[in-house]
């Protein structure tokens, strides 16, 4: 039903090749082939974290909510509000409850937030960001109504 995946801006993969350029500089002092080494190595380990880090995910699928670790059956969500770029950044900072579920990402600038209606669950709230939140909660309406 929907499907995105919270990948790294591409400005971002270049923090590996300045990771890779500072250790080779390190280990040059060292030798030519530790340089290399260090270049390798430094993008390598880089690159990793950034595949990382822009790995997430969200998805509705099977009447759940996947976000990142997260899932979530839809019986147990309730209203769902998109948020635009200034209220996304309340919402992650002077009105965010710590004991909300944050699947946050800095460079997407709008979100969704997904109300809990779980008794049993002590969280209030999802905040999730993504870059379509209309097309998310209308997922999320349709899922409940597949669901029911």
């Amino acid at each position: 039903m929907y499907d995105e995946r919270l990948t790294a801006p591409r400005s971002w993969w270049l923090l590996p090749v300045a990771l890779g350029l500072t250790l080779a500089l390190i280990l040059l002092r060292l030798s030519a082939v530790g340089a290399l080494i260090g270049l390798v190595v430094g993008i390598a380990a880089g690159a990793a974290a950034v595949s990382s880090y822009g790995s997430a995910r969200i998805r509705v699928v099977q009447g759940s909510l996947v976000a990142g670790q997260a899932r979530i059956p839809v019986e147990a969500l309730g209203k769902a509000h998109p948020l635009n770029q200034v209220e996304a950044v309340a919402w992650r900072g002077v009105k965010a409850d710590p004991r909300a579920f944050m699947l946050l990402r800095s460079y997407v600038p709008t979100a969704l937030r997904v109300e809990v209606v779980d008794p049993a669950d002590p969280t209030p709230y999802l905040y999730l960001s993504t870059r379509s939140p209309e097309r998310l909660a209308a997922a999320l309406a349709e899922a409940r109504r597949t669901a029911a």
